[in-house]
């Protein structure tokens, strides 16, 4: 197939695509190409009808900002998407002579005075109130602009940016004061429920641009169940004493990390891990905390087995051999990156919340993965808080720590 290509789902939402839209499509489903196509058909540029060869855009095209995850940027993975275009962020190669950058978002304020360019925001970070939110806003209003995502907002609240981005509301009060009922004798302002929320529907539905995406791929979750300690949870609960510290636990957040540390070190987890290893020699391994990486690289895996790793520390790339392991840490390495080279993903420990857990999985859930059968196995003990924490994410919801605690 043609690096030209596009799927018929993906020329439909070029099609619908305007802009202030977000481009939703589920992971792997190529919004990133999706994303360009429009840029460059924008742009005047064309596709002769075989897909052999594009027709070049009008020289200079709209400079072209491209706001990503830091992985993404530093794998050059959009790099590879600008190719099929003659485009690229050297000068030298690229065919045209506007300017293409590719930054993170952490670097989004850089770019608050820029005019007249088209940004892609990718894996959409325009939640709240933030610094990003604001940088975005001042881009937005002077630049033609587009999001992607898979999983554009969980509430109502999640769109807040994007509807004044718009210029459906004056800002985020403007939205508030018209849209939001907030609860009585509570000690900190907590919203108890939308109002006109008709207004909301159709406000989101002309922006939302989905991608009517199939996929031929055939995912498998099994959950593989392991042992806890019962009784050394209890007194953990009991008595509030962090047994790693030697002191007494200060909060809710303190206590989960405690509960979950006596789950997760259980070595029946491990044995576990290694049993499905057997049946698979190229895995790639999620995980949590930084003493479950420790446990992961003290075991023995046999000869020949390649291991490398993607978290805070290291930024290694995908190994190359008969039999590998990646470890890579949720907060790293769930989404911004991909690999057709593997069909199993392990879950050593559940993380907190659902889109993250989405995300992970779509690693290898990809347009050009040559399996069908994807498998993903979820490590998880019936202790208290993996149960709650399992109901959390089978709701598609994040797991809230006060709330189980009830601190």
């Amino acid at each position: 197939m043609s690096d030209l290509y596009l799927y018929d789902y993906q020329l439909e939402a070029v099609k619908n695509m305007k802009k202030g839209c977000i481009l939703c499509g589920g992971v792997g489903s190529g919004k990133s190409r999706t994303a360009l196509a429009y840029y460059f058909f924008r742009n005047g540029g064309g596709v002769n009808e075989e897909c052999e060869y594009y027709l070049p855009m009008g020289d200079p095209p709209e400079n072209l900002y491209i706001i990503t995850t830091a992985r993404k940027r530093d794998t050059l993975e959009w790099e590879g998407e600008l190719a099929p275009f003659l485009l690229s962020t050297n000068p030298e190669v690229n065919l045209y002579s506007n300017k293409v950058i590719v930054d993170s978002w952490n670097n989004v304020k850089k770019y608050s005075e820029v005019r007249n360019a088209f940004f892609i925001f990718d894996e959409q970070r325009v939640v709240g109130s933030g610094a990003w939110v604001k940088a975005f806003l001042k881009i937005a209003k002077n630049n033609h602009w587009i999001l992607l995502s898979a999983t554009p907002g969980d509430t109502w609240q999640d769109y807040i940016p994007v509807f004044v981005a718009n210029g459906f509301y004056k800002n985020r009060s403007d939205f508030l004061q018209r849209h939001v009922i907030y609860k009585r004798f509570v000690d900190y302002p907590q919203i108890d429920r939308y109002i006109n929320t008709g207004i909301l529907i159709k406000h989101r539905n002309d922006i939302l641009v989905n991608m009517d995406f199939r996929r031929k791929t055939i995912p498998h979750h099994e959950d593989i169940f392991v042992d806890y300690n019962p009784l050394e949870y209890r007194e953990i609960i009991k008595t509030r004493w962090n047994p790693y510290k030697d002191g007494p636990i200060r909060n809710a957040a303190e206590l989960c990390y405690v509960l979950r540390k006596k789950v997760n070190t259980d070595e029946s987890r491990q044995a576990a891990l290694l049993e499905i290893l057997e049946k698979h020699p190229q895995v790639i391994i999620f995980y949590n905390f930084d003493y479950e990486l420790e446990l992961l690289k003290g075991l023995y895996y046999g000869e020949g087995v390649k291991i490398s790793q993607w978290n805070g520390h290291l930024h290694e790339k995908v190994p190359n051999a008969e039999k590998w392991l990646y470890f890579v840490q949720y907060s790293a390495g769930a989404e911004g990156w991909n690999c057709t080279t593997t069909d199993t993903i392990i879950f050593y420990s559940l993380n907190y919340s659902y889109k993250v857990m989405a995300q992970a999985s779509g690693r290898i859930d990809r347009l050009n993965t040559p399996f069908t059968d994807l498998y993903y196995y979820h490590l998880r003990s019936r202790s208290p808080i993996d149960i709650a924490i399992n109901r959390a994410l089978q709701n598609k919801k994040k797991f809230n720590e006060k709330s189980f605690v009830k601190w």
